[in-house]
This record gives structure tokens, sequence and C-alpha cells, in this order.
């Protein structure tokens, strides 16, 4: 397969997915495929997981970078290439190129986290960081594009990127031929493309089912005006899909060959992510997650057999300790007490025994003296609490006011 005078906003189709797949034969894995019983008692039948955090480099992202470079003229290949990321793409674009013999320009932002940058110098990629968000990222990467004639290798917005994505897809029918759900998280919509092309080509009868974060959703907006539609300052933790506008190429497929795109909250991203590295003992970054999410929030509105697909596990060390706390947190494993005692010897030491007798673990404890809303023999406690659910909350907030304890928040 090659498409190298190819108009880079022509559509993509079933034989450019088969061509890709053929040319990622022995380049990327064919990623395991795991059934998930807790999500299949909850969304009354059965579904897996489709495994792409066990790729190369982490992420699917290998999958479209080399197709796109591999398709690239000789003269092109001697020009190298460039790339703009926070991650995924960056490692995808560099071991990519190292195995095809290109010599790759990544440029991250400045607050990258460190792994991903290691590992992207690791495969062979010059890294360059410049700028604190991926658009001034981006924008360095374009200018060292037309100053330098490296061609700038798209995460999204490409054809030969969307192909190569879309043997996920192929890859889905083969694992799993009774599918009739696939939920797959978007964010500039290479990926959810992709797998519609492969999927909706040899099995129409297939729902496609993209996810956003709430906080950085462009596709509902765009696809109810018809054209791409750019979302200011999106936010959100999973970084994977945190894409201020749909890509040209990639709208136009979603918009023809996906069912439905849904958006998913920050506590349902974070519950997703914990359930996957409890449950399932898969390491996931929240957007790889945000299928999961997506099932977690409305369970029985999917056909099964469903199949959600983990785009991702490069997940910062420090983020996943953030968003594993936050996810603890939203299913009410974590506890935040603040109360009122009498400011005598002793007085912490009896208060944490009714906790120990509550059973609840205390992970933080912020003691309070001298503060005007306070009488002159009162402190103030703020205690941080790991409990076991919402039940058990109920029970040590009753455990404290029944010891003689005035909560306050």
């Amino acid at each position: 397969m090659s498409h190298r005078t190819a108009d880079p906003l022509r559509t993509v189709t079933l034989d450019d997915v088969l061509g890709a797949q053929k040319m990622l034969t022995e380049i990327a894995r064919v990623t395991a495929m795991e059934g998930s019983r807790h999500l299949t008692q909850l969304v009354g039948a059965p579904v897996h997981l489709k495994c792409e955090n066990l790729q190369r480099t982490g992420s699917f992202k290998l999958r479209g970078a080399y197709v796109r470079i591999a398709g690239l003229l000789p003269e092109e290949r001697a020009a190298g290439v460039v790339a703009a990321s926070a991650g995924n793409h960056a490692q995808g674009v560099a071991l990519a190129s190292a195995l095809l013999g290109v010599r790759a320009t990544v440029f991250m932002p400045k607050g990258a986290p460190l792994p991903k940058i290691s590992a992207t110098r690791e495969y062979g990629a010059e890294v360059r960081l410049h700028g604190h968000v991926v658009d001034e990222t981006l924008a360095a990467a374009q200018e060292y594009a037309t100053r330098t004639g490296a061609v700038f290798i798209h995460p999204f917005d490409h054809p030969d990127v969307i192909a190569g994505q879309g043997t996920v897809g192929l890859e889905i029918l083969e694992q799993c031929p009774e599918v009739r759900t696939v939920v797959v998280g978007i964010g500039g919509g290479g990926l959810a493309a992709g797998i519609a092309v492969a999927v909706k080509a040899l099995r129409p009868d297939v729902r496609i089912i993209g996810v956003q974060a709430a906080g950085a959703a462009a596709y509902p907006p765009s696809l109810a005006a018809g054209r791409p539609v750019p979302v200011e300052n999106p936010v959100t933790m999973a970084d994977g899909i945190k894409v201020g506008r749909p890509g040209d190429v990639p709208f136009a497929l979603v918009g023809a060959l996906v069912d439905e795109v849904r958006t998913v909250t920050e506590d349902e991203l974070s519950t997703a992510l914990l359930l996957c590295l409890e449950r399932a003992k898969l390491v996931v970054e929240p957007a790889g997650a945000s299928p999961v999410a997506a099932l977690l929030s409305d369970p029985g509105s999917f056909e099964g057999p469903v199949v959600a697909v983990l785009s991702g596990g490069n997940v910062d060390p420090v983020l996943m300790q953030r968003v594993l706390r936050h996810g603890m947190a939203a299913q009410g494993r974590y506890l935040a007490v603040r109360l009122r005692l009498t400011d005598r010897p002793g007085a912490l030491a009896t208060l944490l025994g009714v906790l120990s007798l509550a059973d609840a673990n205390v992970l933080d404890v912020s003691h309070v003296r001298t503060d005007p809303r306070l009488g002159l023999t009162e402190a103030e406690v703020e205690l941080h609490l790991e409990t076991k659910g919402p039940a058990h909350c109920a029970e040590v907030g009753e455990a404290l006011r029944a010891a003689g304890y005035t909560v306050i928040g």
C-alpha cells in the first residue's frame, strides 16, 4: 500500500486498512483481547477489553505512524520527519522512524511527563521541548517542517494514519466475530475513524460508539454543526483525547460511520482507571479507560457482546497516583472529615482510637489550634480517611457522633 501522492483530504477505504495490516505484519503486535467478568455482570452481556495498552510503545499510535512514514518517497525520508505530541504519538513516531531508518525530531511540551520524554529519546528521536500546551508545540513542529523540509507527521489528520489505526478494527472482528458494539475513545478522531472504516465495511450491523471527556468534547457540537468546531481551552486529565478540534479527515468518517458519541466526566474516568487496575490488572491511562467509563456510566444501554478499546497505557506515575485517589474518592473510599474537639492532652489519641474501632484508615491529619473561629479550649482537626465505600463512610460518621464529636464538614 502506498499513499505517497495521495490528497491528504481523501477518504479511507477497507482496502487501505487491509494494506496497512500487511505493512504492519511483524511490526505491530496483535494485542490481546481479555474478557471482563465485572463489566459483563454490569452490562448484562459479554464485555471484552481490546488491550492496545499492551501495544509496542504502550499505545495504538505506532500503527498509524509506521504506515504514514513507510509511505513516504525516498527523498521525503531523506529529509526526516517531525511530530508534535505530549506522549503517545511521540513514541509511535520515534519507534516507527527507527525501524524505517528515518531521522525523527519530536517536539514535546515543557511539562510533558519525564517517562514519556525519556522513552521517546530511547526510541531514537531527537526531542525538543517547546511551549506549555500542545497547540504551541504543534506550531513549533510545523514551523520546523517548513524551515527544514522535514515531513510533518500528523497524529490523526491523514489517511495513512487512519488506515493504520483501522487495523485495530480488523483484529477486533477476528478476535470477537460475534461483536455487536465497539466502544472507543475519541480525541482527534483517527482511531475511531479507522476502526469504523474497517468494521462497518465488513459488519455494518455492528454499532460504533465514540467516547470523549466532557471537558474536551469537540465532536458533539461539531457533528451538530456539520463541520469541525473547536473547543476553547479543553480541560481533562485524559491527555490522550484532549484535542480542541476534530481533524478534517477523521471528522468526515466519524460523521458518516460512527453511530454515537458520548461524553464522560472526570469522576467516571478516574473510576474506570481504578477498575482496570483492580479488576482487570491492567495499567491504562485515562484516555484509554474512557470506553470503560462510558460502560460504567450507563451499563444497560449497550448491546452485547461489547468490545471496549483500551487505547493506551502510558500514564505518568504522578498522575496515576492522583487519579487513583480521585477514583477512590468518587467510589466513596476516601472520606475527608473536619471536626472540633477539646484541646487537651490525649484528645487526638482518643479521636484516633474511635476511628480505629470504626475500621477507618487515617491517611493524613491536620491539627489547628490558633484560629479566631475557635474557642479558647478548642482545636480543629481535619482528617483524610480511607474507607470501604459509601456505607462505611456513613458508619464512620455515626461512630464519631456517637462518641460526642461535632462533625462540621
